[in-house]
């Protein structure tokens, strides 16, 4: 079974992509904020990250550009899931190092399609 990373500050936004990803039979490890995911990657890598943009302590970001700096996280799948949707977000995400883009609220086709794209 695959295990997917959820790193969402919000409860209910993180409850719902858990029970999303469960209905698709995934194992789901949360974190809510940028460090608690950083810590949560590196201790046990999960196949996949689902990480929030704006999150406190440290945010999408950072958390990302951390992760790649480390040469085992440089292929991990690491998936923007932000409610911002504003011009030029996605391609300023894929730029910085984010694997793909969804952004909030995600229907369950598309967060589906989004998984199958990177966990085979």
């Amino acid at each position: 079974m695959k295990t997917i990373l959820v790193a969402e500050d919000r409860d209910v936004s993180r409850e719902l992509i858990r029970t999303i990803l469960e209905h698709l039979g995934y194992a789901v490890v949360e974190a809510r904020d940028g460090l608690e995911a950083l810590g949560s990657v590196r201790s046990n890598p999960p196949d996949l990250v689902l990480l929030d943009i704006q999150m406190p302590k440290m945010n999408g970001y950072d958390v990302m550009t951390e992760l790649r700096s480390e040469e085992r996280f440089e292929r991990l799948p690491i998936v923007a899931l932000t409610a911002s949707a504003m011009a030029g977000d996605r391609e300023r995400a894929i730029s910085r190092g984010f694997t793909s883009y969804l952004t909030k609220p995600v229907t369950i086709a598309t967060m589906q399609a989004e998984l199958n794209r990177w966990l085979p």
